[in-house]
């Protein structure tokens, strides 16, 4: 059973206590049946994908990733109570996780900057699990690089019509409606950028390809060949592009920290359940100092990855505005420091612990590419280095 005594900090109020409950115990209850040993790629996997999200939202759980007045928990984001649901999330299935996030992630941007009508019509879809979002803005050659993006909308009439590709879209041919990313112009670099809400049926609109990653993710390209696309679906004014895709990451960095520490959290208690059982030369694994050494080591950085996360989110929460530089700080030590615990329980298991299909192998595929994206371990060194120096 994982530790369960950070949700006394006071980062957190009653609310979010019970929401953290309720969440582990649906957990418990049905991530079993719904997300079986052999929906790890393909069909299977998006026929998952696609239940979790359906049931996240008849739970209930789905209105943590839309406004109150959408049927939502909060007047924006509770963020503290995102970074919660995909904390308990990831620790019992990485891909229940990816759907609980996707909703969030997918349409945040209409949240923040969507007007009445845009709101209206997706965010209570989202919310009770009816409709999959997605969030395009990756590029073969736009990765880290959001400036370098080629995708273009060109004005025509009372549309938009987008030519160009999108790759690394997590949900590409699950979605019902993506959030798109595209070049106005010819303004230089991350200037006139503008986001667009496109429907999955639009026409002109495909998709071009699945990737298959370690980890069960549906992923793929998405290619768009004179896709008319209502100005009316625009998000925020033209030229806002860049100012919209910072926002929505400036709240979801802090919860790609908290899967990363579910996923820590998932591993350090199978590293101790381990270390319990296992017996080596007429003693306990758990005996052993060494072994206690990497326990302590886990145990430290759980801790501090969790106290960096609920401080992003309760400041967000909270005080409000920017939060880059808390949100960096917390997906940058999240993610690392889980990338080594998961590793200490792997070699805490030994042999067993590359078997494929143990849970400890499961977690070094999981955990691997939370390191990547959303903005890589590099990049947040960059963004909190600039930060610090603005001081």
């Amino acid at each position: 059973m994982a530790d369960r005594s950070f949700l006394a900090w006071p980062f957190f109020d009653e609310s979010h206590r019970a929401f953290a409950a309720a969440i582990d115990e649906w957990a418990t209850a049905a991530l079993p049946a719904l997300c079986p040993d052999d929906a790890a790629h393909g069909p299977a996997m998006d026929d998952t994908a696609r239940r979790l999200v359906r049931e996240l939202g008849k739970a209930g759980f789905l209105a943590a990733c839309v406004p109150a007045a959408y049927g939502g928990r909060a007047k924006d984001f509770d963020v503290r109570a995102l970074c919660l649901g995909r904390e308990t999330l990831a620790r019992h299935a990485g891909l229940a996780d990816f759907s609980f996030a996707m909703q969030g992630l997918g349409s945040a941007a209409i949240t923040l900057f969507g007007n009445d009508r845009q709101k209206s019509h997706y965010l209570p879809l989202v919310g009770r699990g009816e409709a999959i979002a997605a969030f395009a803005i990756s590029e073969v050659d736009a990765g880290s690089d959001v400036g370098a993006m080629t995708t273009r909308a060109v004005a025509d009439g009372d549309h938009y019509v987008i030519d160009g590709a999108k790759t690394w879209i997590s949900n590409a041919g699950l979605a019902d409606f993506y959030t798109v990313f595209a070049r106005l112009g010819d303004a230089p670099g991350a200037k006139g950028l503008a986001a667009f809400i496109v429907d999955a049926a639009t026409p002109g609109l495909s998709v071009s390809g699945r990737i298959d990653v370690i980890a069960p993710h549906p992923l793929g390209s998405l290619q768009f060949d004179g896709c008319r696309v209502p100005a009316a679906n625009m998000l925020g004014k033209p030229g806002e592009g860049f100012k919209i895709a910072m926002s929505v990451l400036d709240v979801f960095r802090s919860t790609v920290g908290a899967a990363a520490l579910g996923f820590a959290r998932r591993a350090l208690d199978e590293a101790v359940a381990r270390g319990r059982k296992r017996r080596v030369f007429d003693s306990r694994l758990a005996d052993f100092q060494l072994t206690q050494a990497k326990i302590a080591d886990m145990a430290v950085a759980i801790d501090a990855a969790a106290l960096l996360i609920y401080r992003a989110a309760w400041t967000k929460d909270v005080i409000g505005g920017r939060v880059t530089r808390e949100a960096s700080m917390a997906k940058l030590f999240a993610t690392e420091s889980a990338q080594q615990v998961i590793d200490a329980a792997v070699q805490i298991f030994g042999g067993l612990g590359v078997v494929e299909g143990v849970t400890v192998e499961q977690l070094y595929r999981e955990i691997r590419p939370l390191r990547i994206y959303e903005g890589a371990s590099e990049i947040q060194k960059l963004v909190i280095a600039g930060k610090v120096l603005e001081q």
